[in-house]
């Protein structure tokens, strides 16, 4: 294809001049915003802490904000879409699980983190565990955050930017060259994101975050809004964009075996949705690996909760994101399943269409092209925009942080000054660009349903950085070589049970690497005589609460394993994925011990986390925050189960 189809394309595409007015505004108040807001204040220069943690300075609102902004990116508008396009909105679990974990880390993990003045994740485990364990972790971090995330953010951007612009398998042609949209797409997308965070740092991701999320979620729900108001008026409906929901819900409740409006997924019922999304082990099965992975040891998220101005400012953050994250399957789950509508009910309608859907994954590109009107067109190419950007600055600016603060500062200039730190933290992003952008077309090819497998591959690292990171944080005796053995572990055990059950759900696989990998570290760490001193003393109090806990939590693990059994040998039961309450008993069970062992052992490791239980405290607004969060669960699973 030369210049002149690219040129008609992008004339026959369905947008007009307005939507691109609106798209290039966008992109224009962004960067402003970022050079804007990542100003020096009074001449003064940028330390490590102002350019790694904007210098301590985030209010909740910007916390949350920032969270989802680096959160939400093509993957969930393309890759989840594409999933609740093929198998239905059960696999909105992954963002109303991620509500409640974010309750659990707001309450738990964070405040541990920022009480001990955590900067990186890497240092954490440097600190706690040994140098060795940090360095290694720091390096797999790098090249899972350039080679992985950087890679497939932009890609399937990309991918979702050439299908809503008409330009799938464009090339510009230079001289005799021909260059391929997508990747000059690529490109595009890292030098808009680059431009403002490595020169700003953090301050200026999470600042112009707050612009990004409202682009992200509010034009998000407007997109939704908008194209369910338009299939309406294609299908002569009185009531606009409610009515065509609920021409699309019941339309799709009368299929005989059709689940895309059901939370929760039966194996006989819908086999291929439930390999993905096995029944119940979304509420209490292993998605809980991926979420407290992701959310609590994650350093590009976590790092938003870390640069908080204070310990309450960053607890208020995290329960602003659980709500905004309640509001994510309404932004990419029903548009996906509006797509399988129109293709697999109305297949009249869908053949007069532009583009089309070949693979799932082309759900929501397809969806903004044909039933968006002008002007909310250019606003929901700006909010996907939005969402790919604001992922790629946060990635650059952990990446830099990583780099400069945990291998730069401590193997190679340990007497670094700020201005050093902050330079070598500007030069890691623009390496990491490059090389992001030279690898992205090796490593990427055709995907289908790309949010599945990134959740696939991603579940071989969660067990054990769960393990790791947790037991770390809140177990005394937790040693380093348990923890050395938990990261090779991690990924031995995930390929081999990948080989040896590859008919089993990876979430349910997922459990059974974690309850294997605990069953080392527990008793590895109790037997290790190396580096163990008396244990801090507690008050009365703190004992009699802890094995108060202890007891019920290990009643509650054994009800879990004994409905595990019934749940394993009832194959009703089974159907309904009743054998991730293993892995419930085994969490339970874990965290019952680690109670126990605090309260009752009298050494513990030299490297151990002492544990104020008053960092634990909440105020009101977090409690009723957190309250409101659990009740919009419960109503939204009671009903759509």
């Amino acid at each position: 294809m030369n210049n002149t189809d690219i040129i008609g394309a992008l004339s026959n595409n369905g947008f007009k001049p307005i939507d691109y007015v609106v798209f290039v505004a966008y992109l224009a108040i962004l960067i402003f915003l970022g050079f804007f807001l990542s100003r020096s204040k009074d001449g003064k220069e940028k330390d490590s802490k102002d350019y790694f943690l904007a210098g301590n300075t985030l209010t909740w609102w910007a916390v949350g904000a920032s969270l989802i902004a680096a959160n939400i990116s093509a993957e969930q508008f393309i890759g989840m879409s594409g999933t609740a396009f093929a198998s239905g909105i059960a696999i909105a679990a992954y963002e109303l699980m991620a509500a409640a974990t974010l309750i659990v880390v707001g309450k738990f993990l964070l405040p541990v983190m920022i009480e001990k003045k955590i900067f990186t994740i890497p240092q954490f485990l440097r600190e706690r565990y040994n140098p060795g364990t940090g360095l290694a972790f720091s390096i797999f971090w790098l090249f899972l955050y350039v080679f992985v995330n950087l890679t497939s953010v932009a890609w399937l951007g990309a991918l979702a930017i050439e299908q809503i612009l008409g330009l799938r398998g464009c090339a510009l042609l230079i001289g005799s060259t021909e260059i391929p949209v997508r990747l000059i797409i690529i490109l595009l997308l890292y030098i808009i994101a680059g431009v403002y965070s490595i020169y700003g740092g953090l301050s200026s991701v999470a600042w112009t975050d707050v612009m990004q999320v409202t682009f992200l979620v509010g034009g998000g729900l407007i997109t939704a809004y908008a194209a369910l108001d338009v299939i309406a008026d294609k299908l002569e409906l009185n009531g606009g964009a409610m009515a065509a929901l609920g021409e699309v819900y019941h339309k799709l409740k009368s299929v005989p075996g059709d689940s895309h409006f059901n939370l929760v997924v039966n194996q006989a019922k819908t086999p291929d949705a439930y390999f993905d999304i096995p029944g119940i082990a979304v509420i209490v099965g292993a998605l809980w690996l991926t979420n407290l992975g992701y959310w609590g040891f994650n350093q590009y998220i976590i790092q938003k909760g870390l640069a908080a101005k204070s310990l309450d400012e960053a607890k208020k953050g995290m329960v602003f994101a659980a709500f905004l994250k309640i509001l994510i399957p309404f932004i990419v789950c029903i548009p996906g399943v509006c797509a399988f509508y129109i293709k697999t009910q109305q297949p009249d309608m869908f053949a007069q269409l532009a583009g089309g859907i070949s693979v799932s994954d082309d759900a929501y590109p397809f969806l903004i092209r044909n039933f968006t009107p002008v002007f909310i067109k250019g606003l929901s190419f700006a909010a996907l925009s939005a969402a790919v950007i604001s992922s790629l600055a946060s990635m650059f600016n952990s990446t830099s942080t990583i780099f400069t603060m945990d291998i730069y500062k401590q193997y190679f200039k340990k007497d670094a000054s700020e201005k050093n730190l902050v330079n070598v933290g500007r030069i890691t992003s623009v390496c990491a660009l490059i090389i992001a952008l030279c690898s992205v077309y090796p490593i990427l090819g055709s995907m289908d349903q790309a949010f599945q497998f990134i959740q696939e591959y991603s579940g071989f690292v969660y067990p054990g950085i769960v393990v790791i990171f947790g037991l770390g944080l809140l177990w005394k005796r937790a040693s380093g070589p348990a923890a050395v053995v938990a990261a090779i572990g991690t990924f031995a055990f995930s390929i081999l049970f990948k080989f040896i059950m590859p008919n089993t759900p990876f979430m349910l696989r997922m459990g059974y690497v974690f309850m294997v990998l605990v069953a080392i570290f527990i008793p590895m760490s109790l037997f290790n005589k190396s580096r163990i001193v008396e244990a801090d003393k507690l008050d009365q109090h703190t004992i009699d609460a802890q094995m108060k806990w202890s007891q019920v939590l290990f009643i509650c693990a054994a009800v879990c394993l004994i409905a595990a059994i019934i749940g394993v040998i009832n194959p009703v039961l089974r159907g309904w994925g009743f054998e991730a309450l293993f892995f419930l008993a085994a969490i339970l069970a874990v965290l019952g011990l680690y109670l126990r062992s605090n309260a009752k052992d009298k050494v513990q490791d030299a490297k151990a986390v002492g544990i104020d239980l008053e960092l634990f405290k909440t105020d009101k607004t977090f409690n009723w925050g957190a309250l409101g969060v659990i009740v919009i669960l419960a109503i939204l699973y009671i009903f759509l189960w």
